[in-house]
């Protein structure tokens, strides 16, 4: 509850006086749950991911006004965050996208070498490559994030049905995998 006023309180001084100490402050609250999000996105791609985070934070700051508090701050970020990197995606040509991925088939674990931190995340991301980008996104978002359903439906503008079966399919694919 306590930090809800404090972002509650955060938000007003940014939309009244543009202050930008609040702002930095609800950076500081949030840029390391989206910056783990989007660098699962970004398939692993730290470089990526800080540029589409510090993209949607700029974008949360010139439109913050536009914020009316009908979702949470953190579901506003987060939908900024996906669009970020849906335009992204779109900005990239088929040429590009063919190279990224085989560097990432170049970077699979070997299923006999120990496990290690750097396998755990290598294992992770064969997982979630294994996934259509809407499974990844709601599986991210659920699993990762901990953002309840309703959450996601209004960060995704997808309707609960679909998310949910988005995450069963998600569930299915990824149990095939292991």
């Amino acid at each position: 509850m306590r930090k809800r006023f404090e972002e509650i309180k955060l938000l007003a001084l940014c939309m009244a006086s543009d202050n930008r100490e609040a702002f930095s402050r609800l950076v500081e609250i949030h840029q390391q749950g989206l910056r783990r999000f989007l660098l699962n996105m970004c398939g692993g791609d730290v470089m990526l991911a800080d540029d589409l985070a510090q993209d949607t934070f700029v974008k949360a700051w010139l439109g913050i006004r536009q914020f009316h508090g009908l979702s949470g701050f953190r579901t506003w970020l987060y939908r900024i965050a996906i669009n970020e990197y849906v335009s992204y995606r779109r900005s990239r040509t088929n040429t590009v996208m063919n190279q990224a991925a085989d560097t990432s088939e170049i970077l699979q674990p070997d299923p006999y070498d120990g496990i290690s931190a750097t396998d755990a995340r290598m294992d992770a991301s064969t997982l979630l490559a294994g996934l259509s980008e809407s499974e990844r996104t709601v599986a991210l978002l659920f699993y990762l994030e901990d953002m309840p359903i309703k959450e996601i439906a209004k960060v995704t503008s997808m309707a609960e049905g679909t998310i949910k079966s988005h995450l069963s399919r998600a569930r299915k694919k990824m149990a095939k995998i292991q």
